[in-house]
């Protein structure tokens, strides 16, 4: 999974995001690069990333999150907990 802040105030809660997936066993990258969000979200989509979260003001003050799956799929609000069970019922 890579975790993509939309701008460097939302490195933190990336980061956070990731350390707790981390911490349950999965497998997380944090792409911190100074670049577009659009960007990062094509390059990972090239590079076949099964799951990506994009980071903003909504989910870092709303604690929930788009889990957004490789190849167009929907993208799905939901909570970090939530989150972290569903990609570890994935695997």
């Amino acid at each position: 999974m890579k975790v993509i802040p939309v701008s460097e105030k939302f490195h933190d809660a990336a980061k956070s995001l990731a350390d707790r997936a981390i911490a349950e066993g999965l497998r997380v990258e944090v792409d911190q690069r100074n670049e577009r969000v659009g960007y990062k979200i094509r390059e990972a989509e090239t590079l076949k990333v099964p799951y990506m979260i994009v980071v903003g003001q909504k989910e870092a003050e709303s604690g929930l999150v788009k889990l957004r799956q490789q190849g167009g799929g929907e993208e799905e609000a939901m909570s970090i907990d939530a989150m972290i069970a569903f990609l570890k019922a994935r695997r």
